[in-house]
């Protein structure tokens, strides 16, 4: 398929089955993702619960690399699907090799510092004195493997910007896979512990970089190239445009979760543990919610530019009434498994005790992330970076912050648990209004 076939396809073909083909390989490579994330909590809660916690405090490491990569992939990704909207195929080749370069420049650099200031960034990040040996392992190879792992992220978003979610896919999922083998293997085999988990994820994101990097020379997809690379005000400004909700977004997650275990430590390692494996098995559920949106993105960027706006709102009903049927089935099996799923990661009754009631709260306000995930995808989708930068910092920064730091002192453990299905309730309240007024500043 040329590019030219693309457009035309991205434009006219039905929305249900243009959904189906976009959003099955994107909602597969989350999932994937999600599942070797969580190998990690599984396989090193085996060990014991500050090693468990150790992967917790980690987690806020991995949502910046996670942060950095979204910001860069979908700054340029959305420009991308825009520009390939208008037919404007060179500025689309010139954006391609800014996404991935400044990205893969700034990560080195990060890298770097990060192993330099170890040390006090494993306790920044929430560590304890017993959790930072662990911490320290885990967190020494992830930082080692920081521009690769974030790199991965802006190929794999460029793709599926591009409408090839399914080369995606082929990329994420085998490095998911290859981590899933590895873990046990580096982990009990080669007795490698905590940095087993750690060098397992970072080899099998390395084999995800070399096939993502290589697919994007391959069919209509634009190839990263280095004589493209041409850095100025005008990409670096419009990458800073499309990318700073998903950085607002990752980046509030990170601190969010730095916040939380600050918050947890107070009440012991099995509390950070707890709340760090309630947090994964979310961050799975959530996980092919956040497929499905992915789908939606190139649809919308594609019509977007293509001034075809009647069929950007077919899109995003559709996505918001699927997705809401499948996130209350999702919730409703959290919450009557709840204990029994707490304690598949950690055979630890206090972590169960922790665990289990804030999963329950989390999943009776689970579904209305069908609303906050569409809406905030398409505000980004199509450039409006205020209210999509807005709403994404809602969710995890502007709501959960706040309220974990006052709902721990008043209530406790249980304001810690109740802090998340509470910034839920606002955030959709922010969400609805920021879409409809959307909606109204658009005419067909």
């Amino acid at each position: 398929m040329t590019q030219h076939e693309k457009f035309v396809h991205m434009t006219t073909a039905p929305i249900p089955k243009l959904m189906l083909e976009l959003s099955a390989p994107a909602i597969f490579s989350m999932l994937i993702t999600s599942v070797y994330n969580m190998a990690d909590t599984f396989f090193v809660g085996r060990i014991n619960t500050s090693a468990t916690a150790s992967v917790g405090v980690a987690f806020s490491l991995m949502a910046v690399i996670q942060a950095i990569g979204f910001f860069f992939g979908h700054g340029s990704g959305n420009y991308i699907s825009r520009k390939l909207g208008e037919e404007d195929f060179k500025s689309a080749k010139i954006m391609a090799a800014n996404g991935f370069f400044l990205c893969f420049i700034l990560c080195v650099i990060l890298g770097i510092t990060g192993l330099i200031f170890l040390k006090p960034l494993a306790y920044l990040l929430g560590s304890t004195d017993t959790i930072y040996p662990y911490a320290k392992d885990y967190m020494f190879y992830i930082l080692i493997g920081f521009p690769i792992m974030a790199s991965s992220f802006v190929l794999n978003n460029q793709l599926r910007f591009q409408g090839s979610s399914f080369y995606g896919m082929i990329g994420i999922v085998t490095g998911g896979l290859i981590n899933i083998a590895l873990d046990p293997l580096f982990i009990f085999v080669l007795k490698m512990g905590v940095k087993g988990a750690a060098l397992a994820t970072v080899l099998s994101q390395t084999v995800s970089f070399s096939i993502l990097l290589y697919l994007t020379s391959k069919g209509s997809n634009i190839k990263i190239d280095i004589r493209c690379f041409k850095p100025s005000i005008y990409y670096i400004k419009e990458i800073i445009l499309g990318g700073f909700p998903s950085l607002c977004r990752q980046g509030l997650a990170s601190i969010g979760t730095i916040v939380l275990n600050f918050s947890a430590g107070a009440f012991g390692d099995s509390a950070i543990a707890g709340m760090s494996i309630v947090n994964r098995i979310i961050m799975f559920a959530n996980s092919a919610m956040i497929g499905f949106g992915q789908g939606f993105q190139p649809i919308c960027g594609f019509n977007y530019g293509a001034k075809l706006y009647g069929r950007l709102k077919e899109a995003f009903w559709f996505c918001v009434k699927y997705s809401f049927a499948f996130l209350v089935v999702l919730a409703i099996a959290m919450i009557t498994f709840a204990p029994q799923l707490v304690h598949l990661f950690r055979e630890d009754s206090a972590v169960v005790a922790v665990g289990a009631p804030a999963l329950i709260y989390q999943a009776i306000t689970f579904p209305l992330n069908s609303w906050i995930v569409i809406s905030n995808m398409m505000l980004q989708s199509v450039g409006k970076a205020v209210s999509a930068s807005l709403l994404a910092a809602a969710r995890q920064g502007l709501t959960l912050i706040p309220l974990v730091l006052i709902l721990s002192y008043f209530f406790g453990i249980t304001g810690i648990q109740l802090a998340q299905p509470i910034g839920d309730v606002l955030t959709v309240l922010l969400a609805v209004p920021l879409t409809f007024n959307f909606f109204k500043s658009i005419k067909e």
